[in-house]
């Protein structure tokens, strides 16, 4: 006959958490979104996340500005890495603080975009830029670089990819 093991007893808040956070960033919404839909009790959540944030384990900060410089080196523009920033509950100005850390030049990092999309040929056609424009509109670029891109595709084919 075969022999079952025993139910290994389940880890207190405090150590899902640090398991949590042993695999990757976590904001501190995040963490009681997963500690909560794991059944444990709302006050052993915020106690586990406050000792998590006392500890160092936890920044809301640090976690804004790696997942910040991931999704810049990943071709998203500012926009974009804002709203993501916000989907997990961080504050305008931690938002603010973590994308002014990176050291990107927007313009550039759209050019490419558009580039390894599109290629270097210019859009000729007026429907060609819209598209185009859209496209880096939903990667998250504001509206001036966006405008700048596509502008100087209407003139000299140059400028576009300089």
């Amino acid at each position: 006959m075969r022999q079952t093991k025993p139910p290994r007893p389940r880890p207190d808040a405090f150590s899902r958490a640090l398991g949590l956070l042993a695999r990757r960033e976590q904001s501190r919404r995040e963490l009681k979104d997963k500690l909560s839909r794991n059944g444990y009790a709302c006050d052993e959540v915020e106690d586990a996340i406050d000792d998590a944030v006392e500890r160092g384990y936890q920044d809301d900060d640090r976690f804004a500005g790696v997942l910040a410089r991931s999704r810049a080196a990943a071709g998203y523009g500012p926009r974009r890495i804002a709203a993501e920033l916000r989907s997990h509950g961080l504050k305008a100005g931690t938002i603010a603080a973590a994308l002014a850390v990176i050291e990107t030049d927007w313009l550039g990092q759209a050019r490419r975009q558009l580039e390894r999309h599109y290629g270097r040929k210019p859009a000729t056609e007026a429907a060609e830029r819209a598209r185009r424009a859209a496209f880096l509109l939903r990667r998250g670029f504001d509206a001036a670089t966006v405008g700048a891109l596509t502008r100087a595709e209407c003139g000299d084919p140059d400028d576009a990819f300089d």
